[in-house]
C-alpha cells in the first residue's frame, strides 16, 4: 500500500503546512488590542497618492532631463537650454495634472455609480442582499451558518460598507479625491523637473551634461528606493528600473540632439 503522507520538513527548513489554530487561546483583550490597528487602513488611498507622486516625480525628472540633455547635445547656448527646459516643465506639469484629474475622476465616478446601485438594491430587496452577502462569505471559506450570522451582523452595523468591501472592493469612506491627486501629480512633476533643469543651466558648460546625468541618476535612485519602501516592494528592482530607464532616455535624446545639431550646423 502506497502512503500519501507528505514527507516531514527537514530540521531548520520552513514547512508549507500552517500551524494548528487554537481559537480558545484568543482572549477579549487580544481582540481589543488589535482593533483599529490594521496595517492596511487607508492603503488604497495611500497607494493612489504614492502612484501619483512617484509617477509625477519620475516623469518630471526623466522627461525634462531627456529634453535638456538633447538640446545640450545640439547647442551650447544656455538660453536655448533654459527656454526648452522651462517650456517642458510647464507643459509637463499641466499635462500630468490634467491626466491625473481625468483618470481619478473617471475611477471615482464608476465607484460612486456602483455604490449608488448597491444602496438601491439594499433598499429595494434587503433579504436578497443579505443572502448574497452570506454567499460571498461562503465562497471565502466560512460555513453556511456562520456566513449567515456574519452577514447579518455586518448588515446591521453597516450594510453598504459590508457589500462594498466584499462585493466591489470599495471603501465608501475612502474614495480618492481627483483634485488632490491632480495637485500631487503636478507638484511632484515640477519638483522632479527642477533638478535636471537647474543642474544643466548652472553647471559649467564643459561638464553640464555629465553633472546632469549624475544628478538625475542619484535622484532616480532615491525616488525608486522611496517608492519601494512606501509600497512594500523590492528596493533594488525599483532603483534599477528607475535609473536604467532614465539613463537610456538621456542617452537616446543626447544622441538625437548631437546628430541634429551637427546636421543643422
Amino acid at each position: 500500500m502506497t502512503s500519501t503522507r507528505e514527507p516531514a520538513a527537514a530540521p531548520g527548513e520552513p514547512s508549507d503546512a500552517a500551524a494548528p489554530i487554537d481559537a480558545s487561546t484568543v482572549t477579549h483583550a487580544d481582540i481589543e488590542r488589535h482593533l483599529g490597528t490594521s496595517s492596511l487602513d487607508g492603503l488604497g488611498d495611500r497607494m493612489n497618492w504614492l502612484r501619483a507622486a512617484v509617477l509625477g516625480a519620475n516623469d518630471g525628472i526623466v522627461s525634462v532631463a531627456g529634453l535638456v540633455v538633447g538640446v545640450a547635445g545640439a547647442t551650447s547656448e544656455r538660453s536655448a537650454i533654459l527656454i526648452a527646459g522651462v517650456a517642458a516643465l510647464t507643459a509637463g506639469a499641466l499635462s500630468m495634472a490634467a491626466g491625473e484629474y481625468v483618470s481619478v475622476s473617471t475611477q471615482r465616478d464608476s465607484e460612486e455609480s456602483l455604490l449608488e446601485r448597491e444602496r438601491r438594491e439594499l433598499r429595494d430587496d434587503p433579504d436578497d442582499e443579505l443572502a448574497e452577502l452570506a454567499a460571498l462569505y461562503v465562497e471565502r471559506g466560512l460555513q453556511e451558518d456562520l456566513a449567515v450570522e456574519v452577514a447579518r451582523q455586518l448588515t446591521e452595523h453597516d450594510a453598504l460598507g459590508a457589500h462594498a468591501e466584499v462585493e466591489l472592493g470599495i471603501d465608501p469612506d475612502d474614495l480618492t479625491s481627483a483634485w488632490n491627486a491632480a495637485l500631487a501629480s503636478m507638484l511632484s512633476f515640477t519638483l522632479g523637473a527642477l533638478l535636471p533643469l537647474l543642474t544643466i543651466v548652472f553647471a559649467p558648460a564643459q561638464v553640464r551634461v555629465a553633472v546632469t546625468v549624475g544628478a538625475v541618476a542619484a535622484a532616480l535612485a532615491i525616488t525608486g528606493f522611496l517608492s519601494a519602501r512606501l509600497g512594500y516592494g523590492s528596493a533594488s528592482r525599483a532603483v534599477a528600473r528607475n535609473v536604467g530607464g532614465g539613463l537610456f532616455a538621456m542617452l537616446v535624446t543626447y544622441a538625437i540632439g548631437a546628430a541634429l545639431g551637427t546636421q543643422i550646423g
